[in-house]
């Protein structure tokens, strides 16, 4: 199965759900049942709509927050048409195939019964996909899914298509961004929409020129607050720190990502002004050049010394670490510097900062962890930690897999304590009862800080520091009061 097929169907179980709750800031009902997976909408050809005046079916004031673009700026602030709300609604994702010629604002709005601006809002956030050619549906797709495919994808079909001349079905359908809600959409194109983007409201709460800690004419090193995500998530690529950083600094050209850190960690982050630099930092990953130091608060003591484990090569949290060898799984090795005994965070500033207990009961004592962080894999310094049973602080998404496996040691099927299974069946069914210990990713902030980063290029030494972590921060002067 092509690549974009196997992306499509691990996104079908999102379209099997009952009907949901429109959002608050709607006014109107959206449509009470989702689409199925290739929805097709016979339509005629529509005039091109302007998104200058207000839907009619906003309220004043939800139209009147728009702002108008500067114009002496060259990247202009986007005003917020909608609130963004506390937390996320339900995930929702449509899919379509449209069979006339079609401006996406218009097909989207009618299709889904959206206001025009909701859907402009979609697509400024990312959060609409196209490809050429619709995906291969999964093996389990329902038959007239499967009839809509070979309709739109007859040979005869194809070729009366210039779009994709030159172009094997393969490479058609490869999905790309709708970047303009005016944007023209060609008969037999496929749509993917994500109704409900995941939200980040922490980005409207920082003062974000706090955060900076230092502009070049290359970069620019950012102290990430926790609850934020450095490039923006699948679905919502407005509400990231490149965006607010760049704006904060009144850049023209926004900042680009070089390397990331978790949505749930905090500290030092690079990001670079040019292309180029990109490049330049990207390779100096790759030489292993760049020296992370990191803290950790966890919930026990850990001994100094090099850590090792191998992570299951799997692109999917919960991240599976083992200690023994395994062929394919990727190498993890951090340094313990130095771990001290530090005061438990109190319950004012769990709460100021939205600390998640996760079930773990408080005790009079934490453990800060500095860490050369020698390789650097999704959720390393987490799932590592969790696995030698000294957990990060407010980590949900590992610390319940860590009680669990104090409570039954032959529980992690990777463990020390493992059993040894008669099948490769039963190994699988372990693992998979193993994942389920695990909870949800953290969506505030767990004990874990990119304290230092610094890397040798060109001669020179580059080396930066993070703010305090918030665990050493009086909670008076926490900048969530």
């Amino acid at each position: 199965m092509p690549k974009a097929a196997a992306s499509f169907a691990s996104l079908l179980p999102h379209l099997r759900h009952r009907p949901i709750t429109p959002p608050p800031f709607l006014h109107r009902v959206l449509s009470s049942s989702s689409s199925p997976l290739l929805t097709t909408h016979h339509l005629r050809r529509r005039r091109r709509r302007t998104l200058l005046s207000p839907a009619p079916s906003l309220s004043t004031s939800a139209a009147a927050a728009t702002v108008e673009a500067p114009e002496t700026t060259g990247y202009p602030v986007y005003g917020r048409l909608l609130p963004c709300p506390p937390q996320d609604d339900p995930p929702r994702i449509e899919h379509f195939v449209v069979r006339e010629d079609e401006v996406a604002v218009d097909f989207i709005s009618r299709s889904l019964s959206l206001p025009p601006l909701y859907v402009a809002d979609l697509i400024k956030f990312g959060a609409v996909y196209y490809a050429l050619v619709a995906p291969q549906p999964p093996p389990y797709a329902a038959p007239e899914h499967v009839r809509i495919f070979r309709e739109v994808t007859e040979p005869s079909v194809l070729r009366r298509r210039a779009s994709i001349k030159g172009k094997t079905v393969r490479e058609a359908q490869k999905t790309f961004r709708v970047a303009d809600p005016n944007q023209l959409l060609e008969a037999g194109t496929y749509l993917r929409v994500h109704v409900h983007p995941k939200r980040f409201p922490r980005c409207y709460e920082i003062d974000w020129k706090s955060r900076v800690i230092a502009v070049t004419d290359n970069y620019v090193v950012l102290d990430k607050p926790a609850a934020t995500s450095v490039g923006g998530a699948t679905d919502n690529i407005e509400e990231s720190c490149v965006v607010f950083t760049s704006r904060a600094l009144g850049l023209e050209t926004p900042l680009m990502t070089t390397h990331q850190i978790d949505n749930c960690s905090e500290g030092c982050v690079v990001l670079s002004k040019t292309k180029e630099f990109c490049s330049v930092f990207h390779g100096i990953i790759r030489e292993k050049q760049v020296k992370k130091i990191y803290l950790a608060l966890t919930t026990a003591p850990v001994s100094t010394g090099i850590i090792t484990h191998y992570m299951r090569p799997i692109n999917r949290a919960p991240r599976l670490v083992s200690e023994d060898h395994i062929k394919g799984w990727y190498l993890c090795q951090m340094e313990i510097l130095d771990c001290k005994k530090v005061p438990w965070p109190s319950s004012l500033i769990r709460k100021v900062h939205r600390v998640d207990n996760c079930g773990w009961p408080q005790q009079e004592a934490a453990y800060e962890c500095k860490i050369n962080l020698l390789t650097g894999k999704t959720h390393q310094i987490r799932a590592q930690l969790a696995a030698i049973g000294t957990p990060i602080v407010g980590d949900s998404a590992y610390m319940t897999a860590a009680m669990a496996a104090m409570a039954n040691p032959s529980i992690n099927p990777f463990g020390r304590g493992r059993l040894n299974y008669d099948s490769e069946d039963e190994k699988a069914a372990a693992v998979e009862a193993w994942i389920s210990c695990h909870g949800k990713e953290p969506k505030s902030v767990i004990g874990l800080k990119a304290s230092e980063i610094s890397w040798d290029y060109e001669g020179e030494h580059h080396s930066y520091k993070a703010g305090v972590p918030w665990w050493r921060q009086d909670a008076v002067e926490s900048d969530l009061i």
